[in-house]
């Protein structure tokens, strides 16, 4: 006696050994013995023997019709003999009886399954509906195939183009554009990312980064909604006084977002007046309205070589920009000092429209705005040099004193680096000729130029901006109403800068407290701050209830949340492109050598531009030592650059970073080696590394 019997859905046979009240013991054709419980056995029969029955039913199960077999089906429940005695012939053997039996079990469609043998025929539309998405399963799998096959042939179908960036950083591992890209990349052999670029679906390094960085930050495009009132910028209805000063903003020429000014008073009368004036959206742009909105989706101001997607839309901007020869609306903090001690007597916070004098400029400046000419010994020919050598003079004092808090100096070892691409000019904010010669392509040409990080214009306005951040900060908490401050507990390696909404020692800064407000419109933090700020000077002791944001509310913090993401986020990309514009650099001048120094781990930065890179053979060597590489290659998919060691130069006495402090991590990939390692990010338009302006001591 045989039987055939059913295990989790797989059907075997064997013959029967021995059985008792509820199981059957069955030995397999393999020997194998096993108990199979009664209500699982099929099917019971005498021949023929077990594995020519199984080899006889799937062949007879695979010429069944089903469309045939369904209408031959009873309309009530049965079994799958019953079935093969319809469909075959009255007296259907164990062959046929089985060969129903695997059919009716593979055409769930068809036939629902009841268990232990029975079956129902599927109603009619349901069994339409489930051919019909077959047939769709069918077609797509041939498509998966296609586009595979085209993928291979070094052709990129035009779905896997459109769906390029999805598919490889935010993938729907069921959509077909996908599972063709994998199918692909099996057949021959290749990662995807190589693959794709031989198939022609990335259209040049420069786009694969920009378009991936769009895809992952701005998904809906960077382009601001179509003009119109909800965007335009919103008058400022109150009459304002006009301060009496002459205030001069300093900023590089490509600066459009002009936040913040300086003004001197009293020089020569024992008391000077410093002024801090900086633009005021907040007195305009109002919480929970359209230009809020989008300028919270952005919160910060993107900045790349020859490009930069703004947080508010440039009409905005242009209408509460400092530009020179305007009475501007300002925020301004006025702090008297005593002039020959440099000790603060008083500040006041007012609310009013400054005249700016001037825009001066950081690349037309600098080489005459030395120290020597600010502290007079050499000529100072150029404007404001009054008013500059007391901000100069106060910068220093205001930095000594933040590095006694610090417990140790700043060190400016590494100059900032500039980076110009051909097409796209430097023109000052409110030429004609302002705007950008449209996106890079990544074709232009590349410049890197360097400006010395604590030189004495990018000083001034550092010191300036810390000392407004921090002096709002403590005033905000003198009122009782809540900012976002960022703090760092010490300088011990590990002791990140946190955003909160309380005020805590910002040891990096040597400062009780800090709170960014000086650049709103290019930061939201900022922009949150000023409206904290205004309603201080506007309602005193009683703020804290006319604040946009209540102690404890959820929306700061959701602000704080959105922010970090973001602004980390950006400042990703724009170290990350700002590799890539340095490896073009490399090529385009056919750069063979660099001279480096060693960090550690085989890792090394260039003497003379933002570049580190790993460099084999330097793993020993001492921290500090100077070596020259050897470029070998470029790879600006992945931002690599492969060299090897050339020659050791010299060996430093002292194996040390810059600023005495080891490096606290070291990056898995390349393109993370650049955002971990790389120069601090400058603002291409004039906007400050580290926390303000020059200030080093809190990396971008």
């Amino acid at each position: 006696m045989y039987a055939l019997f059913d295990d989790a859905g797989k059907f075997h046979a064997g013959r029967v050994m021995s059985e008792a009240e509820a199981s059957v013991q069955v030995e397999l054709d393999s020997g194998k013995r096993v108990k199979v419980k009664s209500a699982n056995v099929m099917l019971r029969f005498e021949k023929p023997a077990p594995a020519e029955l199984m080899v006889q039913a799937q062949a007879l199960a695979g010429e069944i019709d089903l469309d045939l077999a369904w209408e031959f089906a009873p309309d009530g429940d049965f079994g799958f003999a019953e079935l093969a005695r319809e469909y075959f012939e009255a007296s259907a053997g164990p062959e046929k009886q089985a060969a129903a039996l695997l059919r009716l079990f593979d055409a769930p469609h068809y036939f629902r399954r009841l268990g232990k043998g029975v079956f129902r025929k599927a109603p009619e539309e349901i069994v339409k509906a489930a051919l019909l998405a077959i047939e769709r399963k069918k077609q797509v799998a041939e498509q998966i195939a296609a586009w595979a096959e085209e993928l291979v042939q070094g052709r990129c179908p035009a779905p896997v183009r459109e769906q390029l960036y999805r598919i490889l950083f935010k993938p729907d591992k069921n959509a077909p554009e996908y599972k063709a890209v994998v199918e692909a990349t099996k057949r021959a052999q290749r990662a995807p990312l190589d693959l794709l670029t031989a198939a022609g679906a990335i259209e040049s390094p420069y786009q694969f980064h920009w378009q991936r960085f769009l895809f992952e930050q701005f998904p809906k495009g960077c382009k601001f909604a179509a003009a119109g009132p909800a965007l335009a910028a919103p008058p400022i209805k109150e009459e304002l006084p006009t301060a009496a000063v002459q205030a001069f903003s300093i900023d590089d020429s490509a600066t459009t977002e002009i936040d913040d000014a300086l003004s001197v008073q009293g020089l020569g009368s024992g008391s000077v007046v410093f002024g801090i004036h900086i633009s005021a959206p907040g007195l305009a742009i109002a919480p929970d309205s359209a230009l809020d909105k989008v300028a919270r989706e952005r919160l910060s101001t993107v900045y790349m070589p020859g490009w930069k997607i703004t947080m508010l839309p440039d009409e905005v901007v242009q209408a509460y920009t400092l530009a020179e020869g305007r009475d501007c609306p300002a925020l301004s903090l006025y702090v008297t000092l005593d002039e020959a001690t440099l000790d603060v007597r008083a500040s006041e916070t007012r609310i009013e429209r400054v005249p700016i004098q001037a825009n001066l400029r950081h690349d037309r400046l600098d080489g005459v705005v030395t120290e020597a000419a600010l502290t007079g010994s050499a000529p100072a020919d150029f404007p404001f040099a009054a008013e500059l050598a007391f901000a100069f003079r106060l910068a220093r004092e205001l930095k000594r004193r933040r590095e006694v808090l610090r417990g140790k100096p700043e060190t400016f070892n590494r100059p900032d680096y500039n980076f110009r691409l051909e097409g796209h000019p430097v023109v000052p904010s409110g030429d004609p000729a302002a705007k950008l010669a449209g996106e890079p392509t990544g074709q232009e040409r590349v410049s890197i130029g360097t400006r010395q990080r604590g030189a004495p214009l990018d000083l001034i306005v550092a010191e300036a901006m810390i000392l407004a951040n921090s002096t709002w900060g403590g005033w905000l908490a003198e009122h009782g109403v809540p900012g976002i401050y960022r703090s760092q507990a010490s300088l011990a390696p590990g002791i990140k800068v946190r955003m909160g909404t309380k005020p805590a020692p910002h040891a990096g800064m040597g400062v009780a407290q800090y709170a960014w407000s000086t650049s709103p419109l290019r930061r939201y933090v900022d922009l949150a701050n000023q409206w904290q700020i205004i309603a201080c000077v506007r309602h005193g002791r009683t703020a804290a209830l006319a604040a946009p944001f209540r102690p404890k509310d959820a929306a700061l913090f959701s602000v704080i949340s959105g922010f970090d993401a973001a602004y980390s986020a950006y400042n990703a990309f724009q170290q990350g492109i700002e590799r890539f514009w340095t490896l073009r650099y490399v090529e385009q001048n056919a750069l063979l050598e660099l001279d480096a120094a060693v960090m550690k781990d085989g890792l090394v930065r260039a003497e003379t531009l933002p570049l580190v890179f790993r460099l084999p053979g330097s793993e020993s060597l001492p921290r500090g030592s100077r070596v020259r590489a050897r470029v070998t290659g470029i790879d600006l998919l992945t931002l690599d650059l492969h060299a090897t060691l050339a020659a050791r130069l010299d060996v430093p006495a002292v194996a040390a970073d810059d600023d005495g402090v080891e490096d606290e991590t070291e990056p898995a990939g390349v393109l993370e080696l650049a955002i971990a390692l790389a120069e601090p990010a400058t603002d291409p338009s004039g906007g400050a590394p580290a926390e303000d302006a020059a200030a080093p001591a809190e990396p971008a």
